[in-house]
């Protein structure tokens, strides 16, 4: 549940990006870090595990009005996304309002996607959160990569493995280049935002 500061009178909203190593998820927070420079509170830290790293940083919402008179404060999260690293994954997911499923396009890394989504149902389960009723978005990344030749998954097969059972909102996206990267990050904040407003209801 997302921490609440009196004082301040602060709503602070915990996103987290996840999925397969290597899938984007870095890619897209490096490239909110640019694009939305002037709402972004805090520099980007990294926090490194071995070979591998999580990031996160404070990004202030525009035209998201306030929840219950209090201001937002968005912290985006990316989890280490080897599976060696899972118990720093279970950690960054502690507490988490809204995930961004970074699922990787390439066909070579289908049985990847599943097995991180999968886990991601298990972490939450260890918090005793439901993978169906926390707010989710699925993003497809690196279909950009279709334009060099390389086979992507289609879209249909994506959504089959993916999200025949969740049925959450879901963008083909470049992290790269940045097409639907804002699209994924703002739709993950309005149901973020929606979810938090029933639970203070």
């Amino acid at each position: 549940m997302s921490f609440i500061n009196l004082k301040d009178k602060v709503v602070q909203i915990k996103i987290v990006y996840y999925g397969p190593g290597r899938g984007g998820k870095t890619t897209n927070l490096e490239y909110i870090n640019r694009r939305f420079k002037k709402q972004i509170q805090s520099e980007m830290v990294s926090l490194k595990t071995h070979g591998d790293r999580t990031l996160f940083f404070d990004f202030l919402p525009f035209d998201m009005g306030q929840i219950k008179g209090f201001d937002m404060k968005i912290q985006l999260y990316t989890v280490p996304g080897q599976v060696k690293y899972n118990a720093t994954r279970k950690l960054v997911l502690k507490g988490v309002d809204g995930i961004v499923f970074v699922a990787d396009s390439q066909k070579e890394m289908r049985e990847k996607n599943i097995r991180s989504l999968n886990q991601l149902h298990e972490n939450l389960l260890g918090f005793k959160e439901s993978i169906f009723r926390i707010p989710l978005v699925m993003q497809y990344n690196k279909v950009d990569l279709r334009n060099q030749g390389v086979p992507i998954l289609p879209i249909n097969v994506l959504e089959k493995d993916l999200n025949s059972k969740l049925k959450v909102p879901s963008f083909e996206a470049s992290a790269m280049t940045g097409y639907n990267v804002p699209e994924t990050l703002k739709k993950i904040i309005s149901m973020t935002v929606v979810s938090i407003q029933k639970k203070l209801a």
